[in-house]
C-alpha cells in the first residue's frame, strides 16, 4: 500500500516537472512563428512603401513619415550600389578581364585589344638590318597601322641612347624616327651590348605600360618574323594568364673571360655550370600579367650577362606556364615556323 502512495507521488511530480517545460517549448514555438511573421511583414512593407511613396509623388503629395522614407532611402541606396557594381563588372569585361579580344554591345564594335607587342631590338649602325626589316615583315606608314588595325600587332625598334647623349649617333635615330614613327627609344638607357639585359627589362616596362596588349615579344633585329604564324599561334594561349614562351634551351655557363658567352656570375649557376631552361634570345613572348610583374619590380630584378638569361631567371620563382615552342626556334626554318635567322 505504501509503495502505491509512493509511485502515484513521484508520478504526480514527473507530470508536475513537464508542464513547465511544455509551456517554455510553446513559448518558443510561438515566439519564433511570431518574428518570422514581423520579418515577412516587414520585407513587404518596405515593398509596398517604395511603391506608395512613387505613386504619391506623383500625386505631387508628400505624407510619408520621416522613418519611412528613411527606410526607402536605405533601399534605393542598396539597389545603387548593385547598380555600379553592375557597371564595373561590364567595365572590367571591356578591359580584358575575359578571354574574348573584341567586345560587341548594343551592335556597337569596341576597339580591339592589341595581340601583341613586338620590341625589335636594334642598335646604332644597323639602319639596313631595320630598312630590310620594314621591307619584309614589318611594313612602314599605312602597312605599319593596318597590320595594327587589322591583326592586333604593334612592331617597334626598341633602342636607347648614345654614351654621348645628344651626338650624331642620337641625332641620326631621331631623324630616322621622325620619318617612320616607327621607334620605342629608351632615353634612360645606355645604348651598349653589355647593357642588353637591362634593355630587355625597360622594353617589357615601358610596352606594359604604354599598350594593353595580350603579349608582349623580345625579337632581334637580324630575324624575319612570320606574322601570320605568330597570330595564330598566340591565339591558342590566350586561356593562359602567366605564360612565357619561346625555343626553350639550356646551354653551358661559360666561366672563363676569354668566352664568347662568359657570364661573370657564373658560380651562381652550381658546381656543373649549366643554366636552368629559357627562351632563346632571338625571339621570346610573354603574357601581360608577366610584362607587368617586370614592370612592377623593375628596380629588383636581377640582369646577368645576356637578355635571355635575365629574363628566364625572372620567371623561375613564380607560378609560369613555360612552353616550349619549335616554332620559335629562328636557327632553322621549317614549315609554318615563326621565325628565321637573316
Amino acid at each position: 500500500m505504501v509503495d502505491k502512495m509512493q509511485g502515484r507521488a513521484s508520478s504526480a511530480r514527473v507530470f508536475r516537472s513537464r508542464i513547465p517545460t511544455l509551456l517554455v517549448s510553446m513559448f518558443a514555438t510561438f515566439a519564433s512563428i511570431y518574428v518570422a511573421g514581423r520579418l515577412w511583414q516587414d520585407s513587404e512593407n518596405r515593398v509596398y512603401l517604395i511603391k506608395e511613396l512613387d505613386r504619391i509623388i506623383g500625386q505631387g503629395r508628400s505624407v510619408i513619415s520621416v522613418d519611412d522614407t528613411l527606410k526607402i532611402i536605405a533601399c534605393r541606396e542598396q539597389h545603387k550600389k548593385l547598380s555600379a557594381l553592375e557597371m564595373e563588372l561590364a567595365g572590367a569585361r571591356q578591359e580584358g578581364f575575359t578571354s574574348m579580344r573584341s567586345t560587341e554591345i548594343n551592335g556597337t564594335d569596341y576597339k580591339r585589344r592589341p595581340l601583341v607587342v613586338i620590341g625589335i631590338f636594334t642598335t646604332f649602325g644597323r639602319k639596313n638590318n631595320r630598312d630590310a626589316i620594314r621591307k619584309a615583315w614589318m611594313g612602314t606608314g599605312a602597312a605599319l597601322k593596318k597590320m595594327e588595325n587589322e591583326k592586333g600587332i604593334i612592331a617597334r625598334f626598341v633602342i636607347g641612347r648614345s654614351a654621348n647623349h645628344g651626338d650624331s649617333l642620337d641625332r641620326a635615330i631621331d631623324n630616322e624616327n621622325r620619318q617612320t614613327k616607327d621607334f620605342i627609344i629608351l632615353d634612360t638607357h645606355l645604348e651598349a651590348p653589355e647593357e642588353f639585359p637591362k634593355k630587355a627589362k625597360l622594353f617589357f616596362a615601358h610596352a606594359a605600360e604604354e599598350w594593353n596588349a595580350e603579349f608582349y615579344s623580345k625579337v632581334n633585329d637580324d630575324v624575319y618574323v612570320n606574322i601570320d604564324a605568330l597570330g595564330a599561334t598566340l591565339a591558342t594561349h590566350l586561356d593562359k594568364p602567366r605564360v612565357y614562351m619561346g625555343c626553350m634551351k639550356s646551354g653551358e655557363v661559360f666561366s672563363e673571360p676569354s668566352q664568347k658567352w662568359y657570364e661573370p656570375e657564373w658560380w651562381k649557376f652550381g658546381d656543373k655550370k649549366s643554366y636552368f631552361r629559357h627562351a632563346s634570345g632571338e625571339m621570346y613572348v610573354i603574357s601581360q600579367a608577366l610584362a607587368k610583374f617586370v614592370s612592377i619590380n623593375r628596380g629588383i630584378l636581377r640582369t646577368y650577362a645576356h637578355d635571355d638569361i635575365s629574363v628566364g631567371s625572372w620567371f623561375i620563382g613564380i607560378d609560369v606556364k613555360h612552353v616550349d615552342e619549335a616554332k620559335f626556334c629562328c636557327s632553322s626554318w621549317t614549315g609554318g615556323a615563326i621565325c628565321a635567322g637573316v
